[in-house]
C-alpha cells in the first residue's frame, strides 16, 4: 500500500472519502494495525466534533480571549473523555472488527490504550484444540476398558490355531454366572456364539453376534469386542466356556476356548 492509504484514517473517520477510496482503504484497513490504532484514537474526537453545533463554536471562539473559560472547556473535556471512555473504546473495537474480521487474521481483543492514548493489542486468542485420539490398540487384559472395572475372576486365553485372544471376567451371582469377555484378533466377517459347557456334558448358548468385515482388535480394527452374557449354570458347574464361529450350513467350529475355571 502507499503512503497514501496510511494518511486517510482521518479523512476516513469523518466520512469525507468518496465510495471507491472508502472501499479501498477499508481493504487496506483489514491488514494494517497501525491504520486500525489510529483509528481507535479517531472515534472520540468524531463524536466530539459531531457534537459541536453552532453556539459551542462561539463558545470555543471565546476561549482565545478568555484563559479561564479555556480552562474550563478543557476540564470539561477530561471528564466527558473519562465517563464516555468505555463506549468509546468498544465502539473503535465494532469498527476494526467490521473491516477487519473478514481477512482471515481474527481479532483477538480490543486495542486499548495507557493514559497517553498509546494502543496495545491484546494477545490472541485461541481455542483449545482436543489432541487425536491414540491409535494404539487398547490392552484386552485391562479391566477398566470400555467400562467401568469388570466383576469377578479374570480369565485369559488364546487359541494357537485361529489366533483369536480373549479375556473373560467370571462372577458367581445368585441367578447363575455373569460373563464379561473381551475378544481381539477375531477376523470377518462371520457369525459368532458363545457357549457354556457343564461338566455333565450338557451345554447352553448363551450369546450370538454378527462380526463385520473388519473384525475386532485387528489392524483394520484394533478396538477390541467387549460383550456380556449370564447363565443359569453355577460357576462351580462350569467346565469351559467357548468362542464358536457358525457357518451358513450352522456348523460350529471353537475360536477360542476358556477352561480349567
Amino acid at each position: 500500500m502507499s503512503r497514501a492509504d496510511h494518511m486517510d484514517v482521518a479523512a476516513y473517520a469523518l466520512g469525507v472519502l468518496d465510495p471507491q477510496d472508502a472501499e479501498r482503504f477499508e481493504e487496506h484497513l483489514a491488514t494494517c494495525w497501525a491504520c486500525a490504532a489510529e483509528l481507535e484514537t479517531m472515534v472520540p474526537v468524531v463524536g466530539l466534533l459531531s457534537g459541536i453545533d453552532g453556539e459551542a463554536m462561539a463558545a470555543l471562539e471565546q476561549t482565545h480571549t478568555d484563559p479561564a473559560l479555556l480552562d474550563r472547556t478543557l476540564m470539561a473535556v477530561r471528564r466527558d473523555r473519562r465517563r464516555t471512555r468505555m463506549r468509546q473504546v468498544f465502539a473503535a473495537a465494532a469498527a476494526v472488527v467490521v473491516f477487519g474480521g473478514l481477512s482471515g487474521v481474527g481479532i483477538a481483543g480490543v486495542l486499548d490504550g495507557d493514559e497517553k492514548g498509546v494502543p496495545r493489542a491484546q494477545p490472541t486468542l485461541t481455542a483449545p484444540i482436543t489432541a487425536p485420539p491414540s491409535s494404539a490398540p487398547s490392552d484386552p487384559n485391562d479391566p477398566n476398558v470400555g467400562g467401568n472395572e469388570q466383576e469377578g475372576d479374570q480369565h485369559n486365553a488364546v487359541d494357537p490355531g485361529t489366533g483369536v485372544k480373549t479375556t473373560m471376567w467370571l462372577a458367581a451371582k445368585e441367578y447363575g454366572t455373569q460373563i464379561d469377555l473381551q475378544l481381539t484378533r477375531l477376523p470377518g466377517p462371520r457369525t459368532c456364539r458363545l457357549v457354556v459347557v457343564r461338566k455333565n456334558a450338557t451345554s447352553e448358548v448363551v450369546s450370538t453376534w454378527s462380526v463385520p468385515g473388519g473384525g475386532y482388535g485387528t489392524n483394520t480394527n484394533q478396538l477390541p469386542l467387549e460383550l456380556s452374557a449370564s447363565t443359569s449354570a453355577p460357576l462351580k458347574d462350569i467346565e469351559k466356556i467357548q468362542v464358536q464361529s457358525v457357518d451358513v450350513n450352522g456348523v460350529a467350529s471353537p475360536l477360542v476356548t476358556v477352561a480349567d475355571l
